[in-house]
């Protein structure tokens, strides 16, 4: 009897869009639909068999990784799964017109999830790699004429912790929290936010997984024999909580624009910036974990130029990682490459997205365009899309999110701290030191 009601409420809903509004929302599930096969993660990880694998030969072996290895992580029709992203482009075009805001995001989808097919479809070869560039960027890329490239920016980082490290002021906490306390921690912390009982946040155990934690569409796994201290848990409770998950649960309650409930690539690196940024507004993160973002970085335009995973696996050893985590870093630089070729580039993501979320946030306060930061947050969001975002918000395609960081519901204190930015900026770094220096001698 519920079934019968919750579906003749749908049925309500639908029939109470525009015929222009249905054909929207019926494209826009065609696209969530056919993207559902693909994990790009799942698709490119490596099994606890390689790992163990490496440590019993001492590290002195490469991975024994294929690309027929890679063929067992996934059995996908790739002709058939290309074909349903062409027949939904096509469609939009006949339904929407080529020049239509919201059409035009939902065509450069299907074109990213063709090009991520096609760079699944090239895992164990030299040329995913260069497809991987393609999607997420590459070491060498630059923000804008004339600006450090972002292994320029890995190095700054670096630099600039290399100094903070030798401050005693700055040890980081011992994790000594197990798995287990962890979850109840963190579940406690997330019910505060997600208080919605029909969509309660969970947190669970998970042994397959490679980093501590990930977030999924309703919850966050934490590795069984992962430790943490406190600082960890409130990132979690920011970068995966506030963030991923409220993106997320965000895009799903979109009632046209479903497509905002999953992301591409291109979401990838806004996603991840907004997350970094939140951190860093939150006052939760450190130098350690700056210091292992720097290292990712480094470590990807080190594969680029030729190095292969037993060369990470030792400059991850020489910036003082246990080897445990050196594993876990150098195989995330080498999903879906061989151990001897190329590098997936996806980590660097997070230091790219900071970067230009950053500079939007700058860019929107200075021209009192406060009210399209928010809009970042109404679901898998694409930084380039936010002018066309605002557009389909005043034409109520979109709705505003539900979910916000509590730095985002107000945003006082972000709008008071870019004034402050944008004229700090301005001011030359070199004759500051020149007139400081004494101060810190």
């Amino acid at each position: 009897m519920t079934r019968k009601k919750n579906t003749e409420s749908q049925d309500e809903k639908s029939l109470a869009l525009t015929p222009y509004q249905q054909d929207i929302k019926r494209l826009s599930d065609a696209i969530v639909s056919a993207q559902a096969p693909i994990r790009i993660l799942d698709a490119t990880k490596w099994d606890n068999k390689i790992k163990a694998h490496f440590f019993s030969c001492k590290f002195k072996e490469q991975p024994k990784v294929t690309a027929e290895y890679y063929k067992q992580n996934v059995n996908l029709d790739w002709a058939k799964q290309r074909q349903l992203f062409h027949l939904i482009s096509r469609e939009i075009v006949k339904k929407l017109g080529q020049y239509n805001p919201v059409g035009q995001i939902m065509r450069r989808m299907c074109g990213e999830y063709l090009r991520v097919l096609h760079l699944l479809e090239r895992r164990g070869t030299h040329e995913f790699s260069y497809l991987s560039q393609e999607l997420f960027g590459s070491a060498k890329d630059v923000f804008h004429v004339g600006d450090p490239t972002l292994a320029q920016l890995g190095i700054l980082m670096a630099d600039s912790l290399s100094h903070i490290g030798k401050s005693q002021v700055l040890e980081e906490e011992q994790r000594t929290i197990k798995a287990k306390e962890a979850i109840k921690i963190l579940q406690t912390a997330l019910n505060q936010y997600f208080v919605d009982p029909q969509k309660q946040i969970r947190v669970i155990l998970s042994d397959g997984i490679i980093a501590d934690a990930a977030a999924g569409a309703d919850y966050i796994k934490i590795r069984s024999d992962a430790t943490f201290n406190q600082r960890d848990l409130k990132i979690l409770e920011v970068h995966e909580g506030l963030v991923h998950i409220g993106t997320t649960l965000n895009g799903k309650a979109q009632p046209i624009c479903t497509f905002l409930s999953k992301g591409p690539p291109s979401s990838t690196i806004t996603q991840e910036g907004l997350a970094i940024l939140m951190e860093i507004l939150s006052l939760v993160s450190y130098p350690a974990r700056i210091k292992k973002i720097s290292n990712r970085i480094r470590a990807i335009e080190l594969a680029e130029d030729g190095a292969t995973f037993l060369d990470i696996f030792e400059y991850f050893r020489l910036q003082g990682y246990q080897e445990e985590e050196c594993y876990m870093l150098s195989s995330r630089v080498f999903r879906g490459c061989l151990p001897t070729a190329g590098a997936f580039t996806k980590d660097l993501s997070y230091a790219k997205g900071f970067v230009t979320v950053y500079n939007f946030l700058q860019l929107a306060v200075r021209k009192g365009k406060l009210d399209r930061i928010p809009m970042l947050f109404c679901g898998k969001t694409n930084l380039e899309d936010i002018r066309d975002i605002a557009q389909l918000v005043d034409e109520g395609l979109i709705i505003l999110p539900k979910y916000l960081p509590p730095q985002i519901k107000d945003m006082n204190a972000i709008a008071a701290w870019m004034c402050f930015a944008n004229f700090l900026n301005q001011l030359s770094l070199s004759k500051i030191e020149s007139d400081y220096d004494y101060l810190l001698s």
